[in-house]
C-alpha cells in the first residue's frame, strides 16, 4: 500500500525529546523533509502536562506528516536563550513552534483545546506543502477513479487498505461496500458496512451504500421494462404495476424515469403501500450524490407535492 499512501514513520521517529546537541539535526534538517512542531517545556509546568499529550495525538494522527520535537527548557538553557535572542518568545512555557523548511513559522504559548491543536499541526502541515490526512485523500481519489474506470478488485483493495489506516473512515467503507455490489457479492457489502464504528454508522457515505445495496437487491428481482411498461399504459391506476415499473427503470439504469414514475405515484395515492413511493424516491436519493440533478429535481417536485 505504500505505492498510494506513502510510507508513515514508525511512532519511535515521530516524536522525540531533542537536546541542543541533536537541535539542528532533529529540528532544522528534519523540518527540510515535513514540519516538526517543537514543544518548549519543563518538569515544573503544569499547563505542559496537559499540552504534551495532546500535541502528541495530534502528531501521531498526522501518520507522518508531520513529527514532534520535546525541549525540556531547564535542561537546555543554552538552547532556549539561544533562541530566544532570535525572536523566539520562551520567556513563559509551554510555547509551541511549528518549524517549516528550516525556520519557525507558526508558534502559540499556553494551553489550547484539543480541536485548536489539531488545526495547529494542520496547518503546519499544509505549510510544508503536505497532505494533512497523510495522503488517504489522495487514496480516496484513486480508488473511486479505479471504481468508475471498473478496476472494481482493484478498487475494493485500495479502499481496504485506507481502512488499516484509519478504521474510521466513512468514505473508505462506502467505498468498500459498493466495490462489492459492482462485484455482485451484495452480502459482503452489507457485512463491511455493518462492522463499521457505531460512531460513523450514520455517516452520508455509509448511508448511501445501504441505499445502494437495497437498491441492487431489488434488482434481482426487477421485472422487464417493456412489459411493466405496457402494463402502466394499459391500466394507469395499477399502482403496483407503476412501482414495479419504477424498480425496473432504476435498475435498468435509468433513475430520472424511476423517479417519475415515484413521482406520479405519489400524486395519485402518497399512502399506497404504507408509502411506499416516498420511501422508495428516498432511498433513490440517498443512493445517489446530494447534488446529482436527478436528487435536486425530485426532491423539488416531492416537496412541491407535499406542502402543496
Amino acid at each position: 500500500m505504500t505505492e498510494i499512501l506513502g510510507s508513515t514513520a514508525p511512532a519511535g521517529d515521530l516524536i522525540k525529546d531533542v537536546t541542543e546537541a541533536t537541535f539542528m539535526q532533529d529540528v532544522v534538517e528534519a523540518s527540510m523533509q515535513a514540519p516538526v512542531i517543537v514543544d518548549f517545556w519543563a518538569p515544573w509546568c503544569g499547563p505542559c502536562k496537559t499540552l504534551g499529550p495532546m500535541l502528541e495525538a495530534a502528531v501521531t494522527k498526522a501518520k507522518g506528516a508531520a513529527t514532534m520535537a520535546k525541549i525540556n527548557v531547564d535542561e537546555n538553557q543554552r538552547l532556549a536563550q539561544a533562541l530566544a535572542q532570535q525572536g523566539l518568545p520562551l520567556q513563559s512555557i509551554p510555547t509551541v513552534v511549528a518549524f517549516v523548511e528550516g525556520r519557525p513559522v507558526d508558534m502559540f504559548q499556553g494551553a489550547l483545546p484539543a480541536s485548536e491543536i489539531e488545526a495547529f499541526v494542520n496547518k503546519a502541515i499544509e505549510a510544508g506543502g503536505g497532505s494533512a490526512d497523510g495522503g488517504l485523500g489522495e487514496a480516496l481519489e484513486a480508488a473511486e477513479q479505479m471504481l468508475t474506470e471498473g478496476a472494481v478488485a482493484d478498487a475494493a483493495q485500495t479502499f481496504a487498505a485506507i481502512l488499516g489506516e484509519d478504521d474510521k473512515n466513512a468514505a473508505a467503507y462506502g467505498g468498500l461496500a459498493r466495490a462489492h455490489i459492482a462485484l455482485g457479492d451484495l452480502d459482503q457489502a452489507e457485512a463491511v458496512l455493518n462492522g463499521a464504528h457505531a460512531e460513523i454508522a450514520d455517516a452520508p457515505e455509509i448511508e448511501a451504500a445501504h441505499a445502494q445495496i437495497a437498491l441492487a437487491r431489488q434488482a434481482e428481482n426487477a421485472g422487464p421494462v417493456g412489459e411493466l411498461r405496457a402494463s402502466v399504459d394499459a391500466r394507469p391506476d395499477d399502482l403496483q404495476a407503476r412501482f414495479d415499473l419504477a424498480q425496473a427503470l432504476h435498475a435498468a439504469g435509468d433513475a430520472e424515469a424511476a423517479v417519475d414514475e415515484l413521482l406520479e405515484l405519489f400524486r395519485r395515492d402518497r399512502e399506497w403501500n404504507k408509502g411506499a413511493a416516498k420511501v422508495q424516491l428516498f432511498t433513490i436519493f440517498d443512493a445517489l450524490k446530494p447534488n446529482d440533478p436527478v436528487v435536486l429535481n425530485g426532491r423539488r417536485k416531492l416537496s412541491s407535492m407535499i406542502f402543496a
